[in-house]
């Protein structure tokens, strides 16, 4: 299983607002923090702005920040709401043309596999990933004053 971009540039957008604190941030900033193109980051702050992950303020004091404490965002969540599609192999899949399937019990197996993955990311909050010296050491590479 490997996240899209998409998804992966949500979490970095939302681990950047929740160790900037309240401060408001923009997409510039973020993007040249991370290195990855505004644009594309316009949209996915776009998409998490429309699911209610953040807040997006426009104008001259405008920015982003959280829209919700840290500890109440669920990376399981998060992750089904970002990705749109979880049809790891092709029997997933509405098209699936693969003549193993009758027989074959891959698609129960990685089924299971991706149940795990998702029930593991369910028991993580976006605090989680952000405790002591971690979180710390976030600001120093984020570049955090």
């Amino acid at each position: 299983m490997r996240l899209t971009t998409f998804t992966d540039y949500s979490l970095r957008v939302l681990i950047y607002l929740a160790v900037n604190d309240e401060q408001k941030t923009t997409i510039a900033q973020i993007a040249q923090i991370y290195g990855i193109s505004k644009n594309h980051l316009m949209k996915v702050v776009h998409e998490l702005s429309q699911r209610h992950y953040l807040i997006a303020l426009r104008g001259k004091n405008g920015g982003l920040r959280l829209n919700r404490p840290p500890s109440e965002i669920n990376i399981g969540e998060l992750v089904r709401a970002m990705e749109s599609d979880f049809a790891i192999a092709e029997c997933f899949g509405q098209n699936n043309q693969c003549v193993l399937t009758p027989a074959c019990s891959l698609r129960t197996v990685l089924g299971e596999a991706l149940e795990a993955f998702l029930a593991v990311l369910d028991g993580y909050t976006l605090e989680d990933i952000l405790p002591g010296r971690r979180r710390k050491a976030l600001v120093k590479i984020l570049d955090i004053a």
